[in-house]
């Protein structure tokens, strides 16, 4: 039975994958937590000074120029990568471990910027590498680069439904992979997550995002949905404005170090008068969950605006990566600080808020809803799944212009 035969193989060659998966995922923020502990915590409890960020921020973004100006511009955003997987089914591997040093690097020094794009391209390009040398065994090798993606989404964000989702949405010519191959993806986001979590267990890992809970609110406070979606919309618009204007400006400055440099000084500077802004944004939620009060909403407020400057600043300078984790920070910070301005829960506030903002740049409505069940509870799958759509009907990146594609 050769039939039974390659599909049982191609299913252990699937999990394989995912299990290698999972322990690049959990080895990478690992080390990226001892990192940023040891450069943010160690440090300056032993040498502390009041200019220690702008100093830190500037040296690291000096040797991420110079790293930079000697190996290539990696990591390669997420949407490059994901259509790179798209017109070509595969991912240049000859560069892993550049990549991998290009992603943990910006980081390490606090950049405004999550892990997703780094990782993605490291793992894309590990599965191309192994789909090579698998082709003369295994048919479907040439689909791994695509399985692996979405088990590397799937197992940053702890979600598995938004890593299989979150390719597929929105492209006109993608259609859902057939039941074999479905059953491939599964098997390899559900055995990267048990990696990831098993070792997090056995040797500790990062907690992940917060449980948000919602609390009771009246049915005539819904209508305050309206003023959630267009608040978190505008955010959406001005994320979108700040990266133009970074992405213009910066690039008229030709030299990689200069312009590594430049964005060092905004990150520290920044970062000196609003700490928050800082890091991915994954632990400065709870920040904000627990003192946002005490924060007040005019400064949750700048603080968002804020961040979702310092993210495009970060990208467009060089120090590169994700930009999902710093926006779901924006959302909710927003949207604490509106539930404290009109009085209502805050919880719902900050999940109608963040699915407006992120539907609005991604604009995959069923892929966010996904994502944001690793926040909040599933009874505000309505809300989330409306605003989420409704940022996205709007539309809002057609009030740009779009960017020359490459030859």
């Amino acid at each position: 039975m050769p039939g039974l035969k390659n599909k049982l193989l191609a299913m252990l060659y699937t999990i394989i994958l995912g299990a290698i998966t999972g322990a690049i995922v959990w080895a990478f923020l690992k080390v990226m937590n001892l990192g940023t502990n040891f450069l943010w915590t160690y440090l300056p409890g032993k040498f502390s000074f009041p200019l220690y960020t702008v100093v830190v921020c500037t040296a690291g973004s000096l040797l991420i120029g110079f790293y930079k100006s000697k190996t290539g511009d990696y990591p390669e955003e997420l949407s490059t990568v994901m259509g790179t997987l798209k017109k070509n089914g595969r991912y240049p591997y000859n560069n892993i471990l550049i990549v991998l040093g290009a992603a943990l690097f910006p980081l390490l020094i606090g950049a405004a910027i999550g892990p997703e794009a780094g990782l993605t391209g490291v793992i894309a390009g590990l599965c191309c590498w192994v789909g090579d040398k698998l082709k003369r065994f295994y048919k479907e090798a040439d689909e791994l680069a695509s399985i692996g993606a979405s088990a590397t989404l799937a197992t940053i964000f702890r979600s598995p439904m938004f890593g299989f989702v979150e390719p597929l949405e929105g492209e006109a010519d993608k259609k859902l992979p057939k039941a074999s191959k479905t059953v491939l993806y599964i098997l390899a986001i559900l055995s990267s997550l048990l990696c990831f979590f098993g070792l997090g267990k056995l040797a500790g890992g990062t907690a992940g995002f917060p449980s948000i809970s919602f609390g009771k609110i009246e049915p005539q406070q819904y209508l305050w949905a309206i003023l959630l979606v267009a608040a978190g919309t505008l955010m959406g618009f001005i994320f979108i404005l700040f990266e133009k204007l970074s992405h213009f400006l910066l690039g008229l400055v030709k030299n990689v170090v200069i312009r590594c440099v430049i964005g060092g000084i905004a990150l520290g500077c920044i970062g000196t008068l609003l700490p928050l802004t800082m890091f991915s944004g994954e632990h400065q939620i709870e920040e904000v969950l627990e003192k946002g009060t005490s924060i007040g909403s005019a400064m949750l407020i700048i603080v968002a605006v804020a961040k979702l400057f310092l993210t495009n600043v970060c990208i467009a300078s060089g120090l590169k990566g994700g930009h999902f984790f710093p926006v779901i920070f924006s959302g909710i910070a927003a949207g604490f600080a509106i539930s404290m301005i009109i009085g209502i829960d805050p919880g719902f506030c900050m999940a109608v808020v963040t699915a407006a903002l992120l539907g609005s740049t991604l604009r995959k409505p069923v892929a966010v809803t996904l994502l944001l069940l690793i926040l909040f509870p599933v009874s505000l799958v309505p809300f989330t799944l409306g605003a989420s759509a409704l940022g996205s009907f709007l539309d809002i990146t057609k009030l740009f212009p779009k960017k020359k594609e490459e030859k």
